[in-house]
């Protein structure tokens, strides 16, 4: 009987071993995030000046602290690095010479010509190390004043980062969620100081808009936008079923770098704060070229986009997309028109008489309707003459960041203007 239970207990040990190695077996560990690396060393670099031959910019990415880069001796002056290909940038580290700089910017630029400053510094002498988080391809050192009777002299300059961070998604892309906010027969760019001069909008964003609305008043007032720092107003023709006003449950502006190519997108501006945009033709009377707006239906591909409302299935939903131009005069914040002063992309690029390119604005609003088209118009009119209109309140850094981070080097943020 006892060797029987010693057998017993040997075989419960040996399943038990078993199940704890099959147990473990099946655990996966986490995937490791990726550690900074240095990212800088031996790559190309470029120099405002150079103070002699012996004093190269190549000197402070060789990974020898027995060699420097000296500029000549006046301000300012710069050192720029070329990572090779966008990464996540998250620590500089400088090791400065006797001549370091008094005060100096850390700037940024997907293609090395076009330069966005992203933070501000005192030098202080000896080894300083900047935590910064930016996506970047070029970074560059700007030194505005020397804090010597010399050039400014680095025996190292050492960019720390994740080299095409996996989480990145090459879309030129971010985001502001916005909400319905409120109705009035107002536009504040159409008839500005005319209450009741309009048709019916719905208004999203800024919860203060009206018919006296300016750029001041705006920057004064609180969002509904996710995120909060989205000041800026945007508004629509209020559609109308069966009678009765109907406002959208999803409503998203994306702001993009698509349909231009890639080194446009590289030079895309933030909009100037104040810029007025309206996009469509609120007098169209048929469906034509001048309709940039396009119905469809969420969760029902098959029904097809149409200029003019569609027929969709009971359970989905009547989405419209309208796309704003993207394409800027470099002068005017408006136009008589409130059109004039923007233009869409030709073969891909800014036309020469709107050089400057800026985010296109792709507005998406989701009905919670279905069914026939007769039921439904807008304020407006026919379907046909959906328009939107744009008045930019965003403040200026925090816009500046998200094209910089996001639109500049093409990748896909969220709301919260990051990857």
């Amino acid at each position: 009987m006892i060797p029987t239970i010693r057998r017993w207990r040997r075989l419960v040990t040996a399943l038990a071993v078993l199940g704890l190695a099959a147990t473990t077996a099946s655990i996966t560990a986490p995937a490791a995030t990726a550690a900074p690396e240095l990212l800088s060393q031996n790559r190309p670099v470029a120099a405002s000046s150079t103070e002699n031959g012996g004093t190269p910019a190549t000197a402070a990415v060789d990974g020898n602290t027995g060699t420097r880069w000296s500029s000549a001796a006046a301000d300012p002056q710069w050192i720029s690095v070329d990572l090779g290909s966008s990464a996540a940038v998250s620590q500089v580290v400088l090791n400065w010479e006797t001549a370091y700089a008094q005060s100096f910017q850390l700037q940024t630029s997907a293609d090395g010509t076009n330069w966005q400053t992203i933070s501000t510094h005192s030098g202080t002498p000896g080894t300083q190390t900047i935590t910064t988080s930016t996506t970047t391809r070029y970074l560059r050192l700007y030194a505005t004043a020397r804090a010597t009777q010399w050039g400014v002299s680095l025996w190292e300059f050492q960019v720390f980062g994740v080299r095409n961070p996996t989480n990145v998604v090459r879309v030129a892309e971010f985001l502001a969620d916005c909400p319905f906010s409120h109705r009035l027969p107002d536009d504040p760019i159409v008839f500005p100081s005319l209450p009741g001069a309009s048709h019916m909008h719905s208004f999203f964003g800024n919860r203060t808009t009206n018919a006296r609305s300016d750029v001041n008043s705006l920057l004064a007032g609180t969002s509904n936008c996710n995120p909060g720092v989205d000041l800026s107003s945007y508004w629509v023709p209020t559609l109308y079923a069966d009678g009765q006003p109907v406002e959208p449950t999803i409503t998203t502006f994306y702001y993009l770098g698509e349909g231009v190519r890639d080194d446009v997108i590289a030079r895309i501006q933030p909009f100037p704060l104040g810029l007025r945009i309206v996009a469509g033709n609120a007098k169209a009377t048929a469906p034509d070229a001048s309709t940039i707006s396009r119905w469809s239906c969420l969760h029902a591909g098959h029904v097809g986009a149409s200029k003019d409302f569609v027929n969709c299935p009971q359970g989905t939903m009547l989405e419209s997309y309208l796309d704003f131009p993207q394409c800027w005069n470099g002068r005017d914040l408006d136009s008589a028109d409130h059109k004039s002063h923007m233009a869409y992309p030709v073969n891909a690029d800014c036309p020469a008489t709107h050089p400057v390119p800026v985010p296109k604005l792709r507005q998406v609003l989701r009905y919670p309707v279905s069914g026939d088209p007769a039921r439904f118009r807008l304020s407006s009119g026919p379907g046909y003459t959906m328009h939107g209109d744009f008045f930019n309140a965003w403040p200026e850094a925090e816009l500046a960041r998200r094209v910089r981070d996001c639109i500049n080097p093409i990748i896909k943020c969220g709301a919260d203007g990051r990857p």
